[in-house]
């Protein structure tokens, strides 16, 4: 049998029609998901990381360039939703335009956005949780095995600032006492044997939080519309709090250069200062749009598909836009972006209030609470869509059975549970969150690039078919969709690609020593 086989469009419109799943979700309830599984982590973390990385105080840039691929990338899921509203999302879509092959590669990819994105999200959820609680666990139970502090006393830092070779721009944020490692990398042999350095054993909070939601899902407990529109209104809330008052701390000398200068130490790649680094900004923080396309999941429970996925995937796209260029120009107005790569690192909204918010450390503590209680609404809403493109896969045969198999009881997928907890548990436990969190995004990309690619096989392969709604100028958007994810994927970094291929190789591997021989097409 041919590796690009494909499944009817009929086939699945039936399967649709056919579903035991209830209709109870309209455009307003999608608009809200959306939003709740978009706003989360990837804001709140991956905005400090894209300015201390690469763009600096352009990264209300780099989410200007992210939001316009995923503009781009959502017209095209948003016809293929209304066009064929089942579960599946990206997988299920390109089952029907582009063959069982790249269907699999795509549900391959889909596993990096859903399930090293719920790792991410309790990674930063660890984070959080040490913030709020003062930095009492210590940071060997709350950092994987590749992480290191370094921390230098203030005698030390005296000595340093003495030093004819210091330059203060080159050592921004080591007054608080926390080394970056190129930092440390610098410092003269008699002070950096003073360096109390600290490597990471094991997350744990990160385990305990994804164990207790796997319980969850396994007990069949999940969110209704209204608690997850509370939980969208709470972090949005807290989103706009920030803004509004962070606008009257702003520093304007924190925004002056806007873009990092060429020649700035720890900055020497071209994604990593000026419009590269603009661009490379746009590649980390796209982590922050991951969940509108979520929405596409859950078309056989919208009340009318056919108009309410575009709204809801376009609608949720937009809202969560302007509130980041918002919130990424007030944060880095707030702290000096240099300062995120040290000492504000983690838990960096709340850093920013309690160091130059002066009077409103009530507010950042209040801020830790309420993200903690969203980050877990984000990882339920990844584990659950995870365990949709799995069971939608196993019941293809493209995976074994065991993963599309029910509780006798609770009539959920707890054997997918179960091995997604080890999988994803393996990540957030023993991986750092800057790599789950690039592969992440590498995944999505990876799949809006075929979604979108998908959106001109099918004008062409089934020009007929109804579609209630049409991705406008086309060739032109689809085409511009694919080069501008295609853009930010070369962006990431060099250690994330190598890392991204070597999980398509053994993805590849998979497909060809199993999936292919019991997939159900081949009966």
């Amino acid at each position: 049998m041919s590796i690009w086989r494909k499944k009817s469009l009929s086939e699945l419109l039936l399967q649709a029609e056919g579903s035991n799943l209830k209709r109870t979700l309209g455009a307003g309830s999608l608009v809200a998901l959306g939003i709740g599984a978009i706003i989360g982590a990837g804001l709140f973390v991956r905005t400090a990381a894209a300015a201390s990385e690469a763009a600096g105080s352009g990264v209300t840039l780099s989410f200007i360039v992210a939001a316009i691929g995923c503009a781009l990338a959502g017209l095209c899921y948003a016809e293929f939703a209304a066009m064929i509203p089942i579960s599946g999302s990206a997988y299920a879509y390109s089952f029907v335009t582009m063959g069982e092959l790249v269907a699999w590669i795509i549900g391959w990819a889909l596993m990096m956005e859903y399930a090293l994105g719920a790792a991410t999200v309790s990674i930063a959820w660890s984070e959080y949780l040490n913030n709020l609680l003062g930095g009492a666990i210590p940071y060997e139970w709350c950092h994987s095995p590749f992480e290191k502090l370094y921390k230098i006393s203030a005698e030390s830092i005296a000595q340093i600032s003495v030093l004819p070779a210091f330059k203060a721009s080159e050592w921004i944020g080591f007054d608080k006492g926390v080394l970056s490692p190129e930092q440390f990398q610098k410092l003269p042999a008699n002070i950096a044997s003073t360096v109390q350095i600290t490597q990471g054993i094991m997350n744990v909070p990160a385990l305990v939080i994804l164990f207790a939601l796997t319980l969850l899902l396994i007990k069949g407990t999940k969110e209704s519309a209204s608690v997850n529109a509370i939980i969208v209104f709470i972090k949005v809330a807290i989103v706009l709090v920030f803004i509004v008052v962070g606008w009257n701390f702003i520093n304007p000398l924190n925004h002056d250069p806007y873009l990092i200068p060429e020649g700035t130490p720890g900055h020497s790649g071209f994604f990593e200062w000026g419009w590269g680094g603009v661009i490379g900004g746009a590649g980390i923080v796209f982590f922050a749009f991951i969940g509108f396309d979520a929405v596409s999941t859950t078309a056989q429970e919208a009340k009318n598909p056919k108009r309410d996925m575009p709204i809801g995937i376009l609608g949720s796209l937009a809202v969560a836009t302007v509130l980041y260029i918002l919130f990424g120009h007030v944060l880095t107005g707030v702290a000096p972006w240099q300062e995120f790569a040290t000492a504000g690192k983690e838990a960096s909204v709340s850093y920013a209030v309690q160091t130059y918010m002066k009077g409103y450390e009530w507010l950042g503590t209040s801020i830790t609470v309420a993200i903690l209680a969203g980050f877990s609404s984000v990882i339920l809403v990844m584990l659950m869509g995870q365990s949709r493109v799995f069971f939608s896969m196993a019941n293809d045969g493209l995976i074994p059975k065991a993963f599309s198999e029910l509780h006798p009881k609770y009539q959920t997928p707890f054997k997918a549970n179960w091995i997604l907890f080890v999988f994803v548990g393996l990540f957030a436990g023993f991986a750092p969150g800057s790599l789950a969190g690039d592969l992440t995004s590498f995944g999505t990309l990876f799949a809006f690039v075929l979604v979108c690619a998908g959106i001109l096989i099918m004008r062409k392969s089934n020009p007929d078919v109804a579609r209630p709604f049409k991705t406008p100028l086309v060739p032109f958007v689809p085409i511009l969709g694919i080069l501008i994810c295609g853009l930010m994927i070369v962006s990431l970094d060099a250690f994330t690609l190598k890392s991204a291929l070597i999980w398509m190789v053994i993805g590849l591997v998979i497909y060809f020593t199993y999936s292919r021989k019991h997939s159900h097409l081949n009966k």
